[in-house]
């Protein structure tokens, strides 16, 4: 059997060998082209959700969703290994392009317990829809060389409570949002050795809602007022990744991504703040900028990927987040009569993530792919507050591959992301007001997809 026709798992350069054309590819070409061109005008919509073992994601509409991260940086069968591995792209051949999507939905409901000393109600489901395009594209340069280019969003949060719930003085709304832009250059050392280095631009957005207490030092009657925050800053960082391939059955790679500091300032917008008393006390905050520091953080992930036979492949990942230098990622009015604050600490720590995944060649033209991986929790119970909730989480995921034709490839994915239960018991130092109760069985779907092209 002709192993590297069906799957190109062992060939030393991972493409679209498939078996001989049907005769469609010239009718294939124009509808690839308008994915790509549909696809990359999306990525200005970028949003993200609350993840896992901190908020960044594995997760970007590509094939590697389908296996939990296994192996993401030793599988090298797409463009989109830029992400994960630069090194990656020299095992790709010609020009390839990969669009790709997803959309991820979920219940994140939190339920306050007798502790809770503001009223209101649960906030419903915090979750909302949120979608994640992708673009990768890569070019080879010689037999030793390429380079490639990724538009990707892969780091974020977004939450959005009724307004009138009882975390409401905390948060309503709260989102951060960061899109890289990531230029990638491959290089072969030796027949076995690639090393691969990707400057990293990355845009961040952070902005954040909540309600403003008008009915402190003994005042009564008022209705709420608001507050919100929102600023945005480009910062640079880098990946580095280096792919060892033993032999035609296995491979090794490792892959580091740089820190990335993003420095948020702006004034906070208050409306409707009607107690003088209170007016008074914020009154400084309104005219001086709040200075936020956002450092995503560095990460180092080791894959394996083996081919065992004609049909199956297994893969593993380990991997480490330095989720303690996250920064202080909040603003929080905590006011009482007399004295304000609206910068609030969180207190992080390192993660890591372990992950097993395999591949089966069901047909000469279709790939299944299950994986399943943990990831620790970044904050300690103690430590959890209402606007980025996070727990350890585990995953569970699936999906196929099914190739077009030898130049068009189509993928399809779903992973599912348990959270489970999320104990809070938050109190603000000033006010006294205390939101206490569980985020109860919270879960992720995560649906995603994509296109690859090689022409």
């Amino acid at each position: 059997m002709d192993h590297a026709r069906i799957m190109g798992w062992g060939s030393r350069r991972a493409s679209s060998s498939a078996p001989e054309s049907s005769g469609r590819q010239d009718v294939r070409f124009p509808r690839a082209l308008v994915i790509a061109l549909i696809g990359s005008g999306a990525l200005t919509g970028y949003s993200a959700v609350a993840e896992a073992g901190g908020i960044l994601l594995y997760e970007a509409g590509q094939e590697d969703s389908g296996l939990a991260n296994a192996g993401a940086a030793a599988r090298a069968m797409d463009p989109s290994v830029m992400m994960t591995n630069p090194a990656g792209i020299v095992r790709l051949t010609g020009n390839q392009l990969y669009v790709g999507g997803q959309l991820i939905v979920g219940r994140i409901d939190f339920d306050p317990d007798g502790n809770t000393t503001t009223s209101g109600g649960d906030g419903d489901n915090a979750m909302v829809p949120t979608p994640g395009p992708s673009l990768f594209i890569s070019h080879q340069l010689d037999e030793r060389s390429a380079i490639g280019l990724g538009l990707y969003g892969n780091f974020g949060l977004g939450l959005d409570y009724d307004n009138d719930w009882a975390g409401r003085y905390v948060v309503q709304e709260t989102s951060i949002v960061a899109a890289s832009l990531q230029p990638t250059f491959a290089y072969r050392l030796t027949p076995q050795l690639s090393l691969g280095i990707g400057p990293r631009l990355v845009y961040g957005n952070y902005r954040t809602e909540s309600a403003v207490n008008n009915n402190v030092g003994g005042a009564s009657g008022y209705a709420d007022g608001q507050m919100e925050y929102e600023d945005h800053d480009t910062a640079w960082g880098w990946n580095f990744g280096a792919l060892y391939e033993l032999d035609e059955f296995t491979r090794f790679g490792i892959a580091y991504t740089s820190k990335v500091d993003l420095d948020f300032e702006d004034r906070p917008d208050f409306r409707g703040i009607d107690n003088p008393a209170l007016d008074t006390a914020i009154e400084q905050i309104a005219i001086n900028r709040v200075g936020l520091g956002l450092r995503i953080p560095e990460t180092v992930t080791a894959s394996v990927f083996h081919r065992i036979s004609d049909e199956w492949a297994v893969m593993g990942s380990i991997g480490w987040q330095n989720w303690s230098e996250f920064g202080d990622v909040a603003v929080e009015l905590d006011a009482a009569p007399g004295s304000a604050s609206a910068r609030a600490d969180r207190h992080y720590q390192d993660t890591w993530h372990v992950s097993l995944g395999a591949q089966r060649q069901i047909h000469r033209d279709l790939r299944w792919n299950l994986g399943i991986a943990y990831d620790s929790s970044a904050v300690k119970d103690a430590d959890r507050t209402l606007d980025n909730p996070m727990n350890e989480a585990w995953r569970l995921a699936t999906g196929l591959n099914y190739r077009w034709d030898e130049s068009l490839d189509l993928t399809l994915n779903y992973t599912f992301v348990y959270l489970g239960d999320m104990d809070v018991d938050q109190t603000q130092n000033l006010s006294g007001r205390r939101v206490s109760g569980e985020y109860s069985s919270a879960y992720l779907h995560v649906i995603g997809g994509g296109v690859r092209w090689t022409f």
